[in-house]
């Protein structure tokens, strides 16, 4: 099996949890504080470790308090950081979650950002088959570093978060993202701001229209609508259908304790069971499974022993 590269950050999770966001000259309590290892790659790398898929972490790791931070709990897991870089801090995110689960960002940005095309060169192509990235590096100015890379390997297949940054990146970015026909996932509210379309539906076939290929679109407590394209996988050298198809799969109850790193797990799902030779739509029926005990349990972390066993039954 070929490995997919996941490029993009891993940040210290500052997790502050709170009764209500505070209005502006307003002020709140704290009612817990932890930090964890979180960042948009990292969280959907974890998914593809525990799946035992192959795939490389690319993602620099800084200086200061949070990169010692992230590289022990890389360590951990015996991740070696992909990049060091030396002069630069790295930055961390700070998660307010209120009393319904919901989540609010303040993001500082370091080193985990910023990307240099020649980090990836020596990672050779016949070992690499997919590509996942998403909006957050994108914005950066290093972005194009990112899209560069992924324009010299177009037998890839590239899997595309956009996420809540979708309506600020730049359009000539998109464009190009466009032109290597990815897999876009992204959520009910980002798709509709993206497209202007309120229905699901209509937001997967006017993003279709662009990528030409699948879209996902989570719907939270409604599961997942999957716009499927009649398009190979992974160097299939034939359609997988005759015709595009149009799925809703359906969510599973759970309890939210909150919703940090619930997309960038379900997309790490879709993947991983993609990688293993499954349809989307079961592939998205396990992410949704995976979603939901994520949001069960307080930040980014993946309840591993869940996760292992879902998988070895695949």
């Amino acid at each position: 099996m070929k490995q997919i590269l996941v490029i993009g950050s891993t940040v210290t999770d500052v997790i502050l949890s709170v009764k209500h966001i505070p209005e502006t000259g307003r002020e709140a309590d704290i009612t817990s504080q932890e930090m964890r290892i979180g960042g948009c790659a990292f969280n959907t790398s974890e998914i593809l470790r525990i799946a035992n898929i192959p795939y490389t972490l690319c993602s620099p790791v800084g200086t200061g308090i949070y990169g010692e931070f992230v590289k022990k709990e890389l360590n951990k897991r015996d991740i070696k950081p992909f990049i060091q870089v030396s002069d630069m801090p790295n930055g961390c995110c700070y998660c307010l979650v209120d009393a319904d689960g919901e989540r609010t960002f303040l993001s500082y940005h370091g080193a985990e950002y910023k990307f240099k095309k020649e980090w990836l060169k020596h990672i050779p192509a016949y070992t690499t088959d997919s590509i996942y990235f998403c909006g957050i590096e994108i914005e950066e100015s290093t972005g194009e570093q990112i899209i560069a890379f992924a324009e010299e390997r177009r037998e890839t297949t590239v899997f595309f978060a956009p996420g809540p940054l979708v309506c600020r990146l730049d359009e000539n970015k998109l464009k190009r993202i466009y032109a290597l026909h990815p897999i876009i996932h992204l959520n009910q509210d980002e798709a509709s701001q993206f497209t202007g379309c309120s229905r699901p539906a209509d937001a997967a076939k006017a993003i279709y229209r662009r990528t030409n290929n699948s879209v996902i679109i989570t719907l939270g407590k409604d599961g997942a609508y999957i716009y499927e394209a009649a398009k190979p996988l992974f160097g299939e050298q034939t359609a997988r259908c005759g015709q595009n198809r149009a799925y809703t799969i359906p969510s599973v109850p759970a309890p939210v304790v909150d919703t940090i790193g619930a997309g960038d797990a379900h997309i790490g799902a879709i993947i991983a069971s993609l990688k293993k030779g499954l349809q989307l739509p079961v592939a998205v029926e396990n992410a949704n499974k995976i979603a939901a005990a994520v949001v069960s349990v307080p930040g980014a972390g993946v309840p591993e022993a869940f996760c292992k066993e879902l998988f070895s039954q695949l």
